[in-house]
């Protein structure tokens, strides 16, 4: 019993460490190009929107239109 102890401690502390580490700044900001086609369809007004709102109201990342390939 006593041996478990640290290592209860240690995977609590481990724990806490990667909890803490999810507040970062976000790894995909708005400002960047997405790829290398971004540029070319935000100057022509065709980006895909990268928030959609759903039915119900709920804003939703817009993964599907930003994966379709330009017509």
């Amino acid at each position: 019993m006593k041996r478990r102890v640290p290592a209860i401690r240690a995977l609590a502390l481990i724990a806490a460490l990667a909890a803490a580490s999810g507040c970062e700044t976000p790894v995909l900001v708005p400002d960047e190009p997405r790829s290398q086609y971004d540029r070319f369809d935000a100057i022509r007004d065709q980006r895909a929107p990268s928030y959609v709102y759903d039915e119900f109201g709920s804003r939703r990342p817009n993964i599907r239109q930003r994966l379709l390939t330009g017509q």
